[in-house]
């Protein structure tokens, strides 16, 4: 069972998340909903501590994708722009 640094996951939202953390290590990152020229950008707290950055551009969905990448221990968000119903998630591969 993960635990709360391990994944995320969030369910019909429209909203931008709260920040969250990770433990860092290799995550599949995953959105889909109702995009309508919006998007959905999967997002790490940068080295200043105050903005956030896509790590990749590959996280920044502007369909249903998934990304895997590798990070190190950090706050991420999930943040919404118009996009509806959307389902997103951060969960780490066991290596």
């Amino acid at each position: 069972m993960p635990t709360s640094t391990e994944a995320a996951t969030f369910s019909n939202i429209a909203a931008t998340t709260p920040g969250f953390q990770l433990r860092g290590g290799k995550y599949a990152i995953s959105a889909l909903g109702t995009f309508g020229g919006g998007s959905v950008k999967f997002q790490v707290l940068g080295p200043d501590g105050s903005s956030f950055i896509s790590p990749s551009a590959g996280t920044d969905f502007t369909a249903a994708g998934e990304a895997v990448l590798d990070l190190p221990p950090c706050q991420a968000r999930f943040t919404i722009a118009t996009a509806t119903a959307v389902y997103a998630s951060a969960c780490r591969v066991p290596s």
